[in-house]
């Protein structure tokens, strides 16, 4: 039977101040990792974090994820304003393939994008929800039903 690799699910801020508590107390990381059930690796992670901040700096793990995401650049926000502000008609797909035009066809927004811009503007009112009262669409009943298809 060959040894399988165990997988340690994140750690803790608790796990890991065992773990640095059991190390200082005895200076073995072997048994600080095992009492902590974390990897030794884990160790080898945070101990210069742990050097240079001690115990509070093991409270807070640094995220991989962007802080601030991908915003539209201000002025091409105010291309798309200006668009529908001149044009009110025109909805989020004519105003993207429209900037598109003027950037040689390359897309320079996404339509969902212009979409977010135009509600944080002002500028968007969503159309309000009907409810269908039962029946089938009118594709279906068409097909199904001769008397239909002269609409």
């Amino acid at each position: 039977m060959s040894k399988q690799h165990i997988h340690f699910p994140r750690t803790t801020a608790g796990q890991r101040k065992l773990l640095f508590e059991t190390w200082e107390a005895n200076h073995d990381v072997t048994t600080a990792c095992r009492r902590a059930h974390v990897a030794r690796g884990t160790f080898y992670y945070w101990q210069p974090r742990f050097e240079t901040g001690g115990y509070a700096a093991l409270e807070h793990s640094q995220s991989r994820a962007p802080k601030k995401p991908a915003r539209t650049a201000p002025d091409i926000e105010q291309r798309v304003i200006d668009l529908r502000r001149h044009n009110p008609q025109w909805g989020k797909r004519r105003i993207a393939d429209e900037l598109a035009k003027a950037n040689c066809w390359e897309p320079v927004i996404r339509p969902n994008t212009v979409k977010r811009i135009l509600i944080d503007a002002g500028l968007w009112t969503p159309l309000p929800a009907t409810a269908k009262k039962g029946g089938l669409p009118l594709s279906v009943a068409q097909r199904t039903n001769p008397a239909r298809r002269s609409m």
